[in-house]
């Protein structure tokens, strides 16, 4: 397996539980001309109120109960998403934590920066790695997939 390269013009997606869109909006409008430097995806109502507040083009996914934390995280493993903004709500649980999990596995699978909050996102934006090309060094997995499995596994 070989690292992955993250343009200077960063692929991020933005997602934000309903609890926490107002955060990820004010957010995002306080970091307006940052974003615009990069290329947003976000999962369905998510999207619609960052395009509306940023005046900017977001590449939408279904809603994150809809499949679109899958649809994210397949992207992220095939290569299409370099940085995951995920504000989730930490007080309330969530019908699709399962989904969750994945989506977080899989940005930590393939060394993607992500942020679960504000100050992280702050730090992470703020960064000069995020206006440069960067090198993610991957992990090699080839062990894992290519171990011997028993019958029935």
């Amino acid at each position: 397996m070989s690292n992955r390269i993250l343009a200077s013009r960063k692929r991020i997606a933005l997602v934000a539980h309903d609890n926490m869109k107002d955060e990820i909006i004010e957010w995002a409008i306080y970091n307006k001309a940052a974003l615009a430097k990069h290329r947003l995806y976000a999962t369905g109502t998510t999207g619609s109120l960052l395009e509306t507040a940023l005046d900017q083009s977001v590449s939408k996914f279904l809603s994150g109960p809809l499949g679109g934390d899958q649809q994210i995280g397949a992207s992220i493993a095939e290569g299409k998403l370099d940085i995951l903004i995920f504000f989730w709500d930490p007080m309330e649980a969530q019908p699709h934590d399962p989904d969750i999990k994945a989506l977080l596995r899989v940005a930590a699978t393939w060394n993607i920066p992500t942020a679960c909050n504000r100050a992280t996102a702050d730090f992470l934006l703020t960064s000069p790695l995020m206006y440069s090309d960067y090198e993610a060094i991957l992990s090699d997995y080839s062990s894992y997939v290519n171990r011997k499995l028993g019958p029935h596994k």
